[in-house]
């Protein structure tokens, strides 16, 4: 059943897809009580990161809200810190560092806000109102115009997506096997960057919650179904027209973007990656009908990944430079390198010679290897600002993170580390000269970005919470299988960490150094988990049971 939206027009109505239909949730924690619960790291040669740490999680709790009785919203969430609207974009790399404070901190729950707001024909929106619920009003379809962008047509960029100049007869053929002939609810600023089945597998690696994946799986499904609808174009790639990098260069020759080509791409394989998982609990439970219906997505969903990577790699990939680069509305490759094009690594678009020349541009410090990587856009482009500039050149922790998955996903995981530590570096190192956390940074020097916001916790909580337990102190869980992987880093001196959580399971960990160059490593467990340390070259695996300490010398 569905129900009118709460709109000044009524456009639209609500979906009923996903299953959470009124506000229900724990209490919130005040930051005070929440510390003696969140994950305690150790690093004795870096109080710093200590010191960064707990202030990043204590701004984090002061951007917990509990919805407001007219806005509609199911859960708890977490905000982005940036104006009085919630962000879907914001709010998926928020719930990444939040992941590891799971059970304290409404992070992923953060999301049910945005599939509640679902509309019938499965659009979501990207911006939506924190004390009303109502979706943001410019990014509205109020007069049901064919597919255009408010961004576009008042910054007058291009007439391409101009509300008085309909796109679709120009970008969607009717030789591709389909006819658009519904327009959507929303403009295309509100259709951007569809990685919330991203946010949902990171945080199921660390939560393992299958009841989760259960209860997102239709709102996903619908959400990838209604932007193959209205957002794929003549080349077989998807439109965009700022993607949230609002004064890039990019903008002007927008287009077909990289990133929501690679990120439907992305989208795909996730929900495979879902529908598996759920497969296998169906055929558990015997519930045969669920089972062969999410194989027969499944196979769509693959036609689909081959059909979009085939038409990046043909449209958007420059053999000559090795990059990749949007795609004007002529299907010609826009002169322009950012750090869009690095989504072809986290989505599987690129082969292993393709990535090796991405990579190749991480490395170079004439474009992304600056000071502090990664810009987002190229220093070898005129309009390069070293001071940052916004999204022409400053360090995003949502981009930075981008890149690290992507290079995990390839197999660089030394290049990954670097970069996210490094980030972390620099972060520390601005918040000791400036007291605050910020919205982005300058890759030409270590400072804060010329013009991004202060005690932005948001997404570059990141840095100081996600990069030091996972990259720093080298902890990667597994939930689903139970399993933690700690790479320990003697740099840090006594490392390690007390109370960390994943799949239900609280862990110990300590690695204290030896006068005889020698590690000391305890470890407990509340539960069942396999625990593999690696120090060095030396590895050791042990399956903890609940209770049991573990003591190894490595």
């Amino acid at each position: 059943m569905l129900h009118a939206m709460k709109t000044k027009d009524g456009i639209g109505t609500l979906a009923n897809y996903f299953s959470k239909k009124s506000y229900q949730d724990d209490p919130l924690l005040d930051y005070e009580t929440a510390r003696n619960r969140l994950p305690e790291p150790i690093c004795s040669n870096r109080p710093e990161y200590i010191e960064c740490y707990w202030k990043a999680w204590e701004i984090a709790f002061r951007n917990t809200y509990s919805p407001t009785p007219q806005s509609g919203f199911v859960s708890n969430f977490v905000d982005a810190a940036f104006n009085d609207s919630i962000f879907l974009w914001d709010t998926v790399f928020i719930t990444m560092f939040c992941n590891l404070g799971h059970a304290y901190i409404p992070g992923i729950r953060s999301l049910d806000n945005f599939y509640c707001k679902q509309y019938d024909n499965g659009e979501i929106p990207r911006e939506i109102v924190r004390n009303t619920g109502e979706v943001f009003d410019r990014w509205v379809n109020w007069m049901r115009k064919p597919l255009h962008s408010y961004f576009h047509n008042h910054y007058q960029y291009r007439g391409l997506f101009s509300a008085d100049k309909p796109s679709y007869d120009d970008m969607f053929k009717p030789d591709l096997g389909r006819v658009v002939e519904e327009p959507p609810y929303l403009t295309l600023d509100n259709l951007n960057h569809p990685i919330l089945a991203w946010a949902e597998m990171e945080s199921y690696r660390q939560t393992g919650d299958v009841e989760r994946l259960k209860q997102v799986w239709e709102p996903l499904y619908r959400y990838y179904l209604a932007l193959q609808y209205h957002l794929r174009n003549q080349f077989g790639l998807f439109v965009t027209d700022w993607a949230s990098m609002d004064n890039s260069p990019r903008n002007a020759y927008l287009g077909s973007g990289i990133d929501i080509s690679c990120e439907m791409m992305l989208f795909a394989g996730q929900l495979t990656e879902i529908s598996d998982i759920l497969t296998a609990r169906f055929e558990a439970e015997g519930q045969t009908e669920r089972v062969l219906n999410l194989r027969m997505i499944q196979e769509v969903l693959s036609k689909d990944q081959k059909l979009i990577s085939q038409a990046i790699n043909d449209y958007m990939w420059d053999a000559e430079s090795g990059f990749y680069y949007d795609v004007t509305e002529t299907g010609e490759r826009a002169p322009v390198k950012t750090i869009a094009a690095f989504w072809a690594l986290l989505s599987g678009v690129a082969n292993p010679e393709q990535a090796e020349r991405l990579v190749g541009w991480l490395r170079d410090p004439q474009t992304f290897a600056r000071t502090h990587r990664v810009p987002t856009l190229a220093a070898d482009d005129e309009h390069y600002q070293p001071n940052g500039g916004y999204w022409q050149g400053a360090v995003w922790a949502p981009t930075n993170t981008m890149v690290i998955r992507g290079l995990e996903r390839y197999g660089y995981h030394q290049l990954a580390r670097e970069i996210a530590v490094e980030h972390l570096d620099r972060v520390v190192q601005v918040y000791q000269d400036t007291g605050k956390f910020w919205e982005n940074y300058a890759a030409d020097y270590i400072s804060q970005g010329d013009k991004g916001k202060p005690d932005f916790i948001g997404w570059t909580g990141i840095g100081p919470i996600l990069n030091l337990l996972e990259h720093a102190i080298g902890l990667r869980a597994d939930a689903a299988n139970s399993e933690l992987i700690w790479n320990i880093d003697p740099s840090l001196g006594e490392s390690g960490c007390h109370r960390y959580w994943f799949g239900g399971r609280t862990i110990n960990l300590r690695a204290t150094p030896q006068e005889n160059g020698t590690y000391s490593v305890i470890a407990e467990s509340d539960g069942p988990i396999t625990l593999k340390i690696i120090l060095n070259s030396q590895s050791v695996t042990k399956h903890l049971t609940s209770g049991e300490v573990y003591t190894v010398r490595l």
